[in-house]
């Protein structure tokens, strides 16, 4: 196996880039801090760590805002 084509099977199914809070704060025009505390009360997009810092996979990100539109829909 090439080079090349281990690293296309090992990102196979990855996105390009995982978001950071900063992404999550300003797609969703909120402040920072709300993100943090999302995080925090478990209440926003679930995130993960690498090593000290905080990732969000899009799908993930996307996953959670249909969510809440279906909900804020229902109510």
């Amino acid at each position: 196996m090439t080079e090349a084509s281990a690293i296309t099977t090992l990102r196979a199914g990855l996105p390009d880039r995982y978001l950071t809070p900063d992404d999550i704060a300003e797609l969703f025009e909120v402040p920072l801090e709300t993100v943090y505390q999302w995080r925090k009360k478990r209440v926003g997009p679930p995130g993960f760590r690498v090593g000290k810092y905080v990732r969000y996979d899009p799908a993930a990100v996307q996953r959670w805002t249909t969510e809440r539109m279906a909900a804020d829909a229902a109510a």
